[in-house]
């Protein structure tokens, strides 16, 4: 039989950076967050070959005395907690002690720092099998740096699961975000193969700030995006969420901080799925870059080594704050938001293109645009002849309003017979198309084909998906007649059996008082077996076994179950569909601007109850584009 023996410090650390060091964007993480850790306003990562061969980090943070460099690169050494107490409400970055030491077991790592009150920095190296630390003296400013050459140089089989050099590096690119992303308070600097990638400077301002998303998750999403700031019961969510028109087929534009450190976590998951959930069409996923504060006590972070899992001391009441904040805000959005997203995409594409497409045209000796006597630039004369040399002049089109109004006599749309639909106004008002305040979403000037409404607006011309968007009116109206009323509940006339697991029947025992606010009357009548006898009046010929297993399942999860809201809403939003003016129906002009009325009052009018967008905007400029003109 094998005699039990120690585990030389080398072989142990080995065995921890499995845990630690993944990959070279693992180094980076931790050498970063350490960075930051020690008050670094600088991080400067240096890359080579995606990390395998050179990773060099420096800061310009507090350094490391010379008499601390051996314990540095030992394990379970650390600066940042002493006790049992410290380590209930870490406020830093790391706390375990780990990295340095199992980083340094798998490379040749050198670790070179100089503190304020030392006149000259000191370097320290490991060799040997049993890692003896080796201090010489170096040239070096206040701060730490940190190279890390020839990453598993010592397990090969470690180096084996290296993906390419562009792979890896795309993860040590993701890593540097995060980090820029969770401090707004310091400077960031990426090179890969001596290639400055990123560069950015400290954001102080909310504009800054804002400059820094746009940098990192790309202007688009900031365009797209609503500004979130709540606070309640000791809890700050502050942050951009996108506009859910500006959805991804996959969750790659999903950053959530707690107290400045990026996790991934479930219960977040859930709460910001919920808030998006009748807003986004079929498998879309959502974009938001988000800040959670909470009292550091209140949430452990010594879950995983990786430190990307926490536990909420109260998870329910994070959950809730979450989507009730984040659903709160998307309710507010209206056309308002939808406007100043398209307007600054528009305005974006047309600044890019405009040089190149500029240059074309003068290239083909194109001469585009003017106007002369009211009228296009080019023609001239009653018959409209076409002169090839006029003197070139900006002509947009929305200089050509007040010559189309002359040429129809001022007149707008003319009105077609139309058969009233029963819940849309037929005497609303047309207001003037120069009004001052003019609405969002413009007055209606006509309907295509009996589908799409046409709106003028000044912004441009606005399209509207009449049925869809009357399809979100009625939705939200039946939803909040459905809250005033409370959800009623109907006893079944055979109560449903079903075998269930003891947790699951403790459970629904446990809970009950909560499933019978939800309409569902559940009783315990054995160890595993549960009796429903009353269920939601809406929801009488849903299938009552699958409802009852999916919202015990949630509340096994998450603690709590929107299951039965969900199901209901599904239902009101199938009645909704029915209930909305259909395809082919003609209405008149001043239906189709109550209707863009009650659409601009309307809580996520932007999207149907299926997730499809409502309307869209084509700009002026885009139009201008479109016919050349200007150019």
């Amino acid at each position: 039989m094998p005699h039990i023996h120690l585990l030389s410090p080398r072989l142990a650390n080995q065995i921890a950076a499995g845990e630690v060091v993944e990959r070279p964007a693992s180094v980076v993480k931790e050498l970063v967050e350490n960075a930051l850790d020690a008050g670094a306003a600088r991080v400067d990562v240096e890359i080579e070959q995606g990390g395998a061969k050179l990773i060099r980090v420096r800061d310009s943070g507090c350094g490391i005395g010379e008499d601390d460099l051996p314990l540095a690169l030992s394990r379970h050494a650390t600066s940042k907690i002493t006790s049992l107490e410290d380590l209930e409400s870490v406020a830093s970055l790391g706390f375990r002690g780990e990295a340095l030491a199992s980083i340094s077991s798998v490379s040749r790592l050198t670790l070179t720092s100089r503190t304020e009150f030392q006149e000259a920095a000191s370097r320290v190296e490991v060799e040997g099998r049993e890692m003896d630390a080796r201090i010489s003296p170096a040239a070096h400013p206040v701060g730490t740096t940190v190279e890390v050459r020839d990453l598993f140089f010592n397990t090969p089989a470690r180096r084996k699961f290296l993906r390419t050099e562009k792979t890896e590096f795309n993860h040590v690119e993701e890593c540097v975000r995060r980090q820029a992303l969770s401090r707004f308070d310091a400077g960031f600097t990426l090179r890969h193969n001596q290639r400055v990638v990123q560069s950015l400077r400290p954001a102080e301002s909310s504009l800054d700030r804002e400059r820094r998303i746009g940098a990192l998750c790309g202007q688009q999403f900031i365009d797209n995006a609503v500004v979130i700031d709540a606070e309640a019961t000791g809890l700050r969510l502050w942050g951009w969420v996108a506009l859910p028109t500006f959805s991804r087929s996959q969750a790659d534009l999903q950053y959530f901080f707690v107290n400045g450190r990026v996790i991934r976590d479930k219960l977040v998951a859930h709460a910001v799925r919920q808030a998006y959930r009748d807003v986004l069409y079929n498998n879309r996923h959502p974009a938001f870059v988000l800040y959670l504060e909470v009292d550091p006590a209140t949430v452990d972070v010594n879950v995983h080594p990786t430190k990307h899992e926490v536990r909420f001391r109260d998870g329910r009441l994070v959950h809730d704050f979450i989507f009730r904040t984040l659903h709160r805000a998307l309710a507010d959005v209206r056309p308002d938001d939808h406007l100043r997203g398209a307007v600054a995409q528009s305005v974006g594409r047309e600044t890019a293109a405009q040089g190149a497409l500029v240059d074309s045209m003068a290239g083909a000796g194109a001469e585009v645009g003017g106007a002369m006597s009211g009228a296009p630039s080019g023609y001239s004369g009653a018959g409209g002849n076409w002169n090839p040399n006029p003197p070139r002049q900006e002509w947009q089109a929305s200089d050509q309003m007040a010559f189309y109004q002359s040429l129809n006599g001022g007149g707008g749309v003319t009105e077609q017979p139309a058969r009233p639909v029963s819940n849309l106004p037929e005497t609303a008002p047309t207001p003037p198309a120069d009004a001052g305040d003019e609405p969002p979403l413009g007055y209606a000037i006509a309907q295509l084909h009996g589908i799409y409404i046409l709106a003028q607006s000044r912004a441009g011309m606005v399209v509207v998906d009449m049925h869809a968007a009357h399809e979100r009116i009625t939705y939200e109206r039946m939803k909040r007649a459905l809250a005033e009323q409370d959800l009623k509940s109907q006893p079944l006339l055979v109560p449903v059996s079903l075998a269930v697991s003891q947790k699951e029947a403790a459970l629904a025992e446990i809970h009950g008082e909560e499933l019978h606010q939800l309409g569902l009357q559940i009783e315990r009548i054995g160890p595993e077996t549960l009796a429903v006898r009353q269920v939601p009046a809406l929801l009488r010929g849903a299938d009552t076994e699958q409802l009852v297993r999916d919202v015990l399942a949630d509340l096994i999860e998450h603690g709590q179950s929107d299951r039965v809201e969900a199901v209901t809403h599904e239902l009101l939003g199938t009645m909704a569909c029915h209930g909305s003016v259909r395809a082919n129906r003609q209405l008149t002009i001043p239906e189709m601007n109550s209707l863009l009325r009650d659409m601009e009052a309307t809580e996520r009018s932007g999207q149907c109850n299926h997730g499809r967008p409502t309307w869209t905007l084509v700009t002026l400029s885009e139009l201008d584009k479109l016919f050349l003109r200007g150019r």
